[in-house]
């Protein structure tokens, strides 16, 4: 996952949320904007986490120090030398990144208030490669994590993630979806929408990007892109019981997570391991991540609405769903004074 603070005005900073080593073919992107800033318009900053921190949401780890390093780019592929200080860039370096200890909004909050404080007009968290629509996955998005980070600090934030469709995904694929997911972001800028509950001036808070990668990326018209909302799914089984002592139970699931481009497409649904599983080693209380992801990713067309994130990937259309940085609530709550809440209280003794 690559997390990106942009700028269409001033700065345009890029806040990572993978390690280097697994995201550099989706790190091109901000590359070249750095060295296209005077067509752009955009001046690039980026931070990026040391290690892989999918599925972990909007979590600080607020007990650990959080270092960092500085990161040094070069065309074409962002491979590049990592320092412990701050120096002048070299030879075809394009620009001076930052990787952090920390999880993704983590990343976030350190770039917009301690290294480029006040300089962000827009946050941009991804591209993250795998899904992160419906409810099961975007409340575990560590991409959307960051952008719900930025969207409290009341910086307008958009989350980018490209969902996996074909196994393995095409190189291919990864140009196109960059510069879809360049101009659907940049739309969003020029027609930022207003929401009456937004903590921004009543604009909305953030907006969920998710772009299929499959075939249609290649070809002139393009995809298909709507506004959503998102599908309230659920799952079950997150963790299996972990026995160590047999070398089968050692294959554990992408550091990426359950929709990355190298996980079995099914998920890890229930298998051999999980039917010889004794009460003893349950008893045992060792235990792993092993997803069964099978009716998320590809879920019966019966059982995703219309009109929702999980139905757009579904068809191979781009979602953008516009977000609030809060918790849902039911829709039936009409207050505007004290006297309403007359209404709301009790009138029972417990």
């Amino acid at each position: 996952m690559v997390l990106r603070v942009m700028s269409p005005r001033t700065s345009m900073a890029c806040i990572g949320t993978s390690p280097t080593t697994l995201v550099m073919p989706l790190l091109r992107l901000p590359v070249r904007q750095n060295t296209e800033k005077c067509r752009t318009g955009w001046d690039v900053k980026v931070v990026i986490p040391s290690s892989q921190k999918s599925w972990i949401g909007k979590a600080y780890h607020i007990k650990e120090i959080v270092n960092g390093r500085y990161y040094y780019p070069r065309e074409p592929d962002g491979q590049g030398e990592i320092s412990e200080t701050s120096r002048p860039l070299k030879d075809s370096e394009v620009a001076e990144w930052v990787l952090l200890d920390g999880t993704p909004a983590t990343c976030a909050n350190i770039g917009l208030h301690n290294l480029y404080h006040g300089e962000i007009d827009l946050l941009v968290s991804g591209p993250n490669l795998g899904r992160n629509s419906s409810a099961a996955f975007a409340l575990s998005s560590g991409t959307i994590g960051a952008a719900l980070s930025s969207a409290l600090s009341k910086v307008r934030s958009v989350a980018l993630s490209y969902g996996t469709v074909i196994h393995p995904t095409p190189e291919t694929f990864h140009e196109p979806a960059h510069r879809l997911g360049a101009r659907v972001i940049s739309h969003l800028w020029d027609n930022w929408g207003l929401d009456d509950g937004g903590i921004r001036q009543g604009e909305v808070d953030l907006y969920n990007v998710n772009i299929p990668m499959i075939e249609g990326l290649l070809s002139e018209e393009g995809l298909t892109i709507c506004w959503t909302r998102i599908w309230r799914n659920s799952y079950g089984r997150l963790f299996k019981t972990h026995r160590a002592r047999d070398p089968a139970a050692q294959k554990t699931i992408s550091a990426a997570g359950p929709d990355s481009p190298d996980e079995d497409p099914e998920g890890t649904r229930t298998g051999i391991l999980d039917q010889q599983a004794s009460p003893k080693d349950v008893e045992n209380l060792v235990f792993k991540f092993g997803p069964d992801m099978g009716d998320l990713i590809n879920p019966a067309a019966s059982s995703v609405p219309v009109g929702t994130d999980g139905w757009a990937i579904r068809k191979g259309w781009v979602s953008v769903t516009p977000m609030r940085a809060t918790f849902g609530e039911p829709t039936d709550w009409n207050v505007e004074g004290e006297e309403d809440m007359e209404q709301k209280v009790w009138k029972l003794k417990l």
